[in-house]
């Protein structure tokens, strides 16, 4: 046999290394017997072997001729056979386990296995379980986990067709258990051209889940020295990135059959992500009909049926489902919530694709979540008119228009009546597109969120804190029984957080008044008019919004503002009586200074103009005795506004701070 090693190596010192250093490494050596169970003889054949080498390199003669050998290309040691077992000890000494082990195993292998039942037999089982385990460490330590495990299970097998040494192959069974959740990660990470070992990689996955009773571990026991559901919460985390949306589904609904009610909150998830990423509707009613038969203690479904509802253009159902939900935060959130009603379920929705349903697959991108994009795709489009033809819904039961209020049933029936309301129908819908189009500004307001939390069992529903904002606003045409059109892009009106100014007072005395808190409004309440100018100037946008400006703050400082709803939407006059309410509440008040320095007009069509204006701002919050409780002084605050017309009126639509 000839061993892969050098006489330096075999003793373990440098070639550099003098004749005394050799002789302490020697002694060394020969003091560290190895205490694994070798028999005597193998033992005394490692110390010949020892000593050869000794003699060797403190032969100053044997040393050059040796050295002359190496630099010449000679490499290994060549030796008897009844010193192999001993070459492997020392190899194996040397962290040459790998070599060690495939030498052994060879020579245990036919056509010249050892005599049955002889001590060399022994010797070379013990070596070929001793390197075998150290090998597979060595790998492990380099991250090679398929390898190591690979090792592991070769010795196993040695050692089971020899019948020996039943408690060393314990221990490597041992390691290999501990191996598979590192040697599943290794495999589904790598390049996706070998899609062999990927499946092998997906395989284990399934094994061990199984073994476990599912993703909840129903089998474990605390005594067992297996991963734990912690740790195990960790890995799953950590895998599910090299899987496709499609190969977790195919996990999950399989481990779901066999029991996990965890597995089946998952296919939900998963059926969501799918059908939202390739815009495939169909996978959202999938998903529906999983959620809806779930039996999972504890799951709030109502909010994400809310969402799927939603996704598949069931506003009204959707607001019923968020209004059923069991979770009073959310439900507190949705009645406070700065803007319409559809616009908050879109920002719930947008949040919960975003934060919860779309990560945690290789080939889905979580941003951005683009509702619009969604709701204007033809496929998802043609499946939501098949819904509405087979349930006659009607996109628009999700609105109280003007026209539904104005019908009566008492009105006799004219049969040119469809045709008129489609050709109306339509031209808002151009109204709205064109109003709506072209608004991109972001802003932030707390969202409750619902998210999956693997740690917990999937047991509870967390409320996650969300600061995303989008406005969106637009539509979609859509064929329905007796309409044409179906709203898109559906986000209504929010800000960032409020200007207040000083209010505007209706008597001479009330501006006096309002002049010694340090702003006196140019406006006169009965001058204010409705601004439907087809163009307005500069001068009379500015005009607008500093009655929105004057009427807001007359609301917060405890005063009336009855023209608010002159200049603004409905919307944030509600924002703004909701924030005095909270104050009323506190027993505080709010006296505000406010000067426009500046206004540029940013964007302006026929239904739409933005502007960007720089206030001179400060405020100040008192409590009932007049005291002050905090005060806010900004130079030069930054505003956006969007006004929007509807009906020839202008209106302020929406406004950011900090913008």
């Amino acid at each position: 046999m000839e061993l892969p090693i050098d006489h330096f190596r075999l003793l373990g010192v440098s070639p550099s290394a003098q004749a005394e250093t050799v002789l302490r490494a020697f002694q060394r050596r020969l003091d560290r017997v190895p205490d694994q169970g070798f028999t005597d003889e193998v033992l005394q054949q490692r110390a010949e072997l020892l000593r050869l080498s000794a003699d060797l390199l403190t032969d100053e003669l044997l040393r050059q001729e040796y050295e002359a050998a190496l630099l010449a290309g000679a490499s290994g040691l060549e030796l008897s056979s009844n010193r192999e077992v001993a070459g492997l000890i020392l190899l194996w000494e040397a962290d040459l386990s790998i070599e060690a082990f495939n030498l052994s195993r060879k020579a245990l292998q036919p056509p010249q296995p050892p005599a049955l039942g002889s001590s060399r037999e022994a010797d070379l089982t013990l070596i070929a379980a001793l390197s075998c385990q150290a090998a597979s460490r060595q790998e492990e330590q380099q991250r090679h986990y398929q390898s190591a495990a690979v090792l592991l299970q070769e010795g196993i097998q040695l050692l089971q067709r020899m019948g020996k040494l039943s408690d060393k192959r314990v221990e490597l069974e041992k390691d290999l258990e501990g191996l598979l959740p590192y040697r599943i990660l290794d495999l589904l990470s790598r390049d996706l051209g070998d899609q062999e070992l990927h499946q092998d990689g997906i395989q284990l996955l399934d094994n061990f889940v199984t073994e476990r009773g599912g993703i909840e571990g129903k089998t474990l026991s605390e005594t067992e020295d297996r991963l734990g559901q912690s740790d195990f919460v960790l890995f799953f985390q950590q895998i599910r990135k090299f899987l496709t949306v499609q190969e977790q589904l195919d996990l999950f609904v399989k481990w779901k059959k066999r029991g996990s009610s965890e597995a089946g909150f998952l296919v939900v998830i998963a059926f969501v992500a799918a059908g939202f990423s390739q815009r495939k509707p169909e996978r959202l009613q999938q998903a529906r009909k999983y959620l809806t038969s779930l039996d999972f203690p504890g799951l709030d479904k109502a909010p994400l049926l809310g969402c799927i509802d939603l996704l598949l253009a069931d506003v009204k159902q959707a607001e019923n489902r968020f209004r059923d939900s069991s979770d009073e935060d959310l439900k507190n959130w949705l009645e406070n919530y700065p803007g319409e009603t559809l616009a908050s379920l879109c920002d719930y929705c947008r949040d919960w694709l975003r934060r919860d349903v779309l990560p945690g697959y290789r080939d889905i991108d979580p941003e951005p979540v683009d509702l619009e994009a969604w709701f204007a795709d033809r496929d998802v489009q043609s499946f939501v008119e098949s819904l509405e033809r087979k349930s006659n819904f009607s996109f628009f039961s999700a609105f109280s228009g003007e026209r539904q209020d104005s019908v009566s049933s008492e009105e006799p029936i004219d049969p040119t009546a469809d045709l008129q309301i489609e050709n109306e129908t339509t031209n808002e819908v151009k109204d709205y597109q064109e109003f709506f189009e072209d608004q991109s500004i972001d802003s932030k307001q707390g969202s409750p969120l619902r998210s999956f939390d693997l740690s917990s069992g999937l047991k509870q529903i967390s409320l996650k804190n969300s600061l995303t904002k989008t406005l969106l606003g637009n539509q979609i045409k859509f064929f329905g029984a007796a309409f044409l059109v179906l709203f898109v892009g559906l986000c209504a009106t929010r800000g960032l957080w409020g200007i207040r100014i000083n209010p505007l007072q209706e008597t001479k005395a009330n501006e006096e008044k309002s002049e010694e808190n340090g702003f006196a409004s140019n406006i006169e309440p009965s001058l204010i008019k409705p601004l439907i100018a087809k163009e307005p100037t500069k001068d009379e946008v500015g005009e607008l919004l500093e009655t929105w400006l004057a009427g807001k703050a007359s609301i917060l400082s405890g005063s009336e503002a009855s023209d608010l709803l002159i200049v603004a939407r409905e919307s944030l006059v509600k924002r703004v009586q909701l924030e005095r309410k909270n104050d009323i509440r506190k027993k505080e008040f709010q006296n505000i200074k406010a000067t426009i320095n500046s206004l540029k007009v940013v964007s302006k069509t026929t239904k739409r103009i933005e502007v960007k204006v720089v206030l001179n701002y400060s405020d100040q919050r008192l409590n009932s005795s007049g005291e002050i409780i905090s005060e806010t002084s900004i130079p030069a605050l930054k505003v956006t506004y969007v006004l929007g017309r509807e009906k020839n009126l202008w209106q302020l639509v929406d406004y950011i701070s900090g913008a």
